[in-house]
């Protein structure tokens, strides 16, 4: 009974409901979780790629060249000698981008 009214009075509406979500579905992939996708895997390079010397900043703001990286953690000269040992996760790959464009 459910099938027949189904195929009499809303098969094409019911199609073009799917396809309308569908639609939405797509758009949510790109311009959501694509980008983040794309942004998380840019700061993982970023992160397999620093070494010693070049200038970064912490998501904590702070800022200071590489001293040593020692694994998954990193030591940050920041001010005259004054070193901090952090994790190599709290690198923030815009805010680094940022501060060496801005140094040119």
């Amino acid at each position: 009974m459910l099938g027949i009214l189904l195929q009499a009075n809303g098969g094409s509406a019911m199609t073009g409901n799917l396809v309308l979500i569908g639609g939405i579905i797509v758009i949510f992939y790109f311009f959501m979780i694509r980008p983040q996708q794309k942004k998380q895997k840019d700061q993982r390079k970023f992160l397999e790629e620093i070494k010693k010397g070049d200038h970064a900043v912490t998501m904590g703001g702070i800022h200071g060249k590489v001293s040593a990286i020692e694994g998954d953690t990193i030591l940050l000269e920041v001010d005259r000698g004054t070193k901090l040992r952090i994790e190599k996760s709290s690198i923030s790959l815009e805010a680094s981008k940022k501060y060496t464009e801005a140094k040119k």
